[in-house]
């Protein structure tokens, strides 16, 4: 994988940040697209960020207020202003995006290059993306607050993250980003129908095969005949939810036929039903089922 300095451990340096967590998706194409949490609670003085210049663009979202951010662009000052929680800003890497790091800060950084535009484009159909419309100003944008909080959970725990999962939501940001930001429009509606049943069928058998949610979403999409997006609302349309929590039910379903046999541990039939560990089988069981895995076999004895 070709390393970049807009995500993972390269970008926290760039910040002079506490080590990042990332989570990396090659959902489209072998274009990464990432999401990178960043934070620094104790400053040691006053840094001054940098980007290398590169054709991408970062998506950010603010969880901590930082009043009086010193925003450049090409070495030349553009703003002074009050960056809230919750609030988002667009940079254009190309432009090389600087600020004063005075303040503790906590970030949330989209990494969205140029070759997952085009990629989203020619996907939809529709004619690639010059630039992105962005400002130096932070701005409301619920829609980008509501994937980066849906992330946030997974960067915490990346031993439970369901890749299938990170792909989706990625890719959904991508394609928002791509319409609200960059205009696209598809020359062709959307199609709206669902999968065929051989598509079905085979979709839940390779699903069923890598029950650790590691098989990205556009590998099971091509065993379909299909582009990632266009599997995923045709998946859902289909068979009543997107491919991730389709895969968690069924290694819901899955643990409780090994948990009737009664032959395993808990431990084991978490590890070979794909969970991280029994913790991880004891969240999503119990978030699912409405009680513990323990509690649910005991009750098949009495």
């Amino acid at each position: 994988m070709a390393t970049s300095e807009g995500y993972g451990q390269g970008l926290a340096e760039r910040l002079r940040a506490e080590p990042a967590q990332a989570i990396v998706t090659r959902v489209l194409r072998t274009t990464d697209m990432a999401v990178t949490e960043t934070r620094c609670d104790v400053l040691m003085g006053q840094e001054m960020s940098s980007h290398a210049r590169e054709d991408a663009f970062f998506i950010t979202l603010t969880f901590r207020d930082y009043p009086g951010r010193e925003y450049w662009e090409d070495g030349r000052l553009m703003a002074v202003s009050d960056v809230r929680s919750g609030q988002t800003c667009i940079h254009d890497l190309k432009r090389a995006p600087s600020a004063v790091i005075d303040k503790p800060f906590h970030v949330l950084f989209f990494y969205l290059p140029r070759g997952a535009l085009d990629a989203i484009a020619e996907e939809a159909d529709a004619p690639r993306i010059g630039d992105l419309r962005h400002a130096p100003l932070p701005q409301d944008d619920e829609t980008v607050a509501g994937f980066g909080n849906v992330m946030l959970p997974a960067l915490h725990r990346p031993d439970q993250v369901n890749q299938l999962f990170v792909d989706h939501v990625l890719q959904g940001l991508g394609i928002y980003v791509a319409q609200s930001y960059g205009g696209m429009r598809p020359l062709q509606p959307l199609i709206r129908g669902g999968l065929a049943v051989w598509q079905v069928r085979r979709a839940k058998e390779i699903l069923s095969s890598n029950l650790d949610g590691r098989l990205p979403l556009k590998e099971v999409a091509r065993e379909c005949g299909l582009s990632a997006s266009h599997f995923a609302r045709a998946f859902r349309r289909s068979v009543g939810s997107a491919p991730h929590q389709w895969l968690l039910m069924h290694r819901v379903e899955v643990a409780k036929q090994k948990l009737r046999d009664g032959r395993l541990s808990l431990r084991e039939i978490a590890l070979s039903c794909g969970f991280a560990d029994q913790s991880h089988l004891t969240q999503v069981f119990t978030r699912t089922i409405g009680t513990s895995p323990g509690a649910w076999r005991r009750a098949l004895d009495e």
